[in-house]
């Protein structure tokens, strides 16, 4: 009987043992999922606006709230001091805010580039459509020169923004390259770096 009592203690005892060490492999590998999860690019991120010109960057106006949903990348702006209308709004290629010259003349925030492109669409078009990825919707500026409306890019996710820029043009946008090319929207006036 004592041997047959000494069976039974030494599977218990063993299968704790395992049961301690199963505990401590699955805890290591939520740590672990955890750690990963923490270092992977934020669901949400804030650009800070400014106003643009011939010679650099100027005031602040504001920022742009960028998070991810199910549909897509929603842009909340929270912006001040803009002329009232609707205003070309577009991811811009490189991370820049800084004046670039073209045909001997300094161009506000030119050296952000064109619009964000990835496909090589070589179009402007809509939101939705298959031009530039970096096309969006028009940002709607009220009579008192603020903008709160937030816009929907279904093409994008905030990790598509990273090393990029967030440019408003003085103009609206027709999501076109006619009459005017990249939709008409004329003069960078703000801009954000991501």
């Amino acid at each position: 009987m004592i041997g047959r009592a000494r069976i039974p203690r030494t599977r218990v005892a063993g299968s704790v043992g395992r049961s301690r060490a199963g505990a401590l492999r699955a805890l290591a590998m939520v740590l672990g999922a955890v750690a990963l999860a923490a270092s992977a690019e934020p669901a949400t991120r804030t650009v800070l606006v400014h106003l643009v010109d011939a010679s650099g960057t100027g005031r602040p106006i504001g920022h742009v709230i960028v998070r991810d949903t199910a549909h897509g990348l929603v842009l909340e702006p929270a912006l001040a001091g803009l002329t009232p209308g609707l205003h070309g709004f577009h991811v811009h290629q490189n991370p820049s805010c800084e004046p670039a010259e073209r045909s001997g003349t300094m161009v506000p925030a030119l050296a952000a580039g064109g619009h964000f492109d990835p496909d090589g669409a070589g179009r402007h078009g809509t939101p939705w459509g298959d031009g530039h990825r970096g096309d969006l919707p028009p940002l709607f500026v009220d009579s008192n020169g603020h903008a709160a409306q937030p816009v929907l890019a279904p093409r994008l996710r905030v990790a598509d923004l990273a090393g990029r820029s967030l440019v408003i043009h003085g103009g609206g946008d027709n999501h076109a390259d006619r009459p005017a090319p990249l939709g008409g929207g004329g003069a960078r006036v703000a801009c954000g770096i991501f």
